[in-house]
């Protein structure tokens, strides 16, 4: 293979002491913490800005896994800062679940506004995805019911134990916790690049479809049972799948047969980042209940279950709760985030995505290890498979996020063998330019070794 060209950024850009000492010395230290998700690479960041980071060693970065999506703004965004900063001064929390607050009400009317029409949806304000997720099936059980939930196959929906029993993605992510809530099912994601059941790629979403109906509903779930069937409209950490096309609008359709409720996880998805508001905006659906965190907090820990007026309404006092829901600092910070959004965000995370995507497609026909590249707005995946029988490639994907690591670049990994770009929405052109050739530069020190 031909050496790629020396560019702006230098081959030799980091030191070869990466991570350098005091990086070393504070990881050292680091037996205190409880890390049983495992870290990645010793990155031990010391201050950031927008979309690059700086180590303790005063090595720089470019941040294109923004906390797993949730920088939505990117790093330490001005217009965030301030309207913290501000709120801080006024107050920090009393429980919204008891009593009112300005900046907690303002968050959930911007939040509606955002919603398709508009209007006709209530906010319940969590902490996390996780929470977020185990409040929409609470609300889907209380309201119609009955008690069964499916998913899908490759879905990450959190790591409580409702949440997990939807999880589907890794086995090392439910080993040691079973039994698991019962009435949990799952469906195969019509994953177009590798199609389940040996289906043809051409049929794919007729073919996931028909094993709900014919397979699931047939024989262990009957539909009059299924309170809700929650999906991703980008599955995240099952390796950044786009749907097959007319998928998400059949299982709307099925949903409303069989008087199912909808639940689209949007947790990674959402908040402008597929360069519309909500992923499942792109299938032309809506849904009843959505999921949603990371980005919605700008960085900081918020959740939020959305639900059509009509259900949410059917919730008597006292049937949910939390005590941090509606904290005003996050609440305060989210509004502006969202305004942010609105304004701006939405659209550049449709345009530069759109760049960042060519430029990571031109690197296809250069390393035939490549397989698939895939997604929308700023949610990218990059598949990486053995060449000669086309199955994924762990080991190639993980040694080339650490390789992009030495090289000055924050990727991170999901699914089987997928190395996804989930940068800041603040992302410019040039910066989309610099991702695409720091990561050409670490593919290519992989395949040579």
């Amino acid at each position: 293979m031909t050496a790629l060209p020396e560019t702006k950024y230098g081959i030799d850009y980091m030191p070869t002491d990466v991570p350098g000492p005091k990086a070393r010395a504070l990881v050292g230290r680091d037996s205190h913490v409880m890390a049983p998700m495992g870290r990645v690479y010793p990155l031990v960041i010391e201050h950031a800005a927008g979309c690059e980071v700086w180590d303790v060693d005063g090595h720089r970065y470019l941040d294109v896994n923004a906390g797993i999506a949730v920088l939505a703004a990117g790093h330490c965004h001005p217009r965030l800062v301030e309207v913290g900063q501000a709120q801080l001064t006024r107050f920090t929390h009393m429980a919204g679940t008891d009593f009112y607050n300005e900046p907690m009400i303002k968050a959930a009317e911007k939040l509606v506004s955002l919603m398709p029409g508009g209007a006709g949806w209530q906010v319940f304000f969590s902490n996390s995805g996780t929470e977020a997720v185990e409040a929409s099936i609470k609300l889907a059980r209380y309201v119609t019911g009955r008690q069964n939930i499916i998913a899908f196959y490759g879905a990450f929906h959190g790591r409580s134990y409702g949440s997990l029993s939807l999880t589907a993605s890794k086995p090392r992510q439910r080993k040691g916790c079973f039994p698991l809530v019962p009435g949990s099912f799952h469906a195969f994601y019509p994953n177009p690049y590798r199609p389940p059941l040996g289906s043809d790629p051409e049929r794919v979403a007729e073919t996931c479809l028909s094993f709900i109906e014919q397979t699931l509903f047939a024989t262990t779930c009957p539909p009059e049972e299924v309170a809700a069937i929650v999906i991703e409209s980008i599955q995240g950490e099952g390796g950044y799948i786009v749907p097959a096309p007319g998928f998400m609008r059949s299982l709307r359709e099925l949903c409303d047969r069989h008087g199912i409720l909808l639940i689209c996880d949007e947790v990674q998805s959402g908040v402008g980042r597929t360069g519309k508001m909500w992923g499942f905006e792109h299938e032309g659906i809506v849904p009843d209940i959505v999921a949603s965190a990371k980005g919605l907090g700008g960085g900081l820990p918020i959740g939020a279950m959305i639900a059509r007026t009509e259900l949410a309404s059917k919730w008597q006092p006292g049937s949910h709760g939390n005590t941090y829901g509606g904290n005003g600092l996050t609440c305060a910070v989210t509004h502006e985030l969202l305004c942010m959004v609105e304004e701006e965000l939405i659209d550049n995370a449709a345009h530069v995505g759109l760049h960042l995507l060519g430029r990571l497609e031109e690197l296809q026909l250069r390393f035939p290890q490549l397989g698939c590249v895939r997604g929308r707005g700023l949610m990218i995946g990059v598949e990486f498979i053995d060449p000669t029988s086309g199955d994924p490639d762990h080991d190639l994907a993980e040694a080339v996020m650490i390789e992009a690591f030495r090289k000055g670049l924050l990727v991170l990994t999901c699914g089987p063998s997928t190395v996804r770009f989930c940068p800041p929405l603040t992302l410019t052109i040039e910066q989309a330019d610099e991702a695409a050739e720091r990561f050409a530069l670490a593919i290519e020190a992989c395949v040579a070794r």
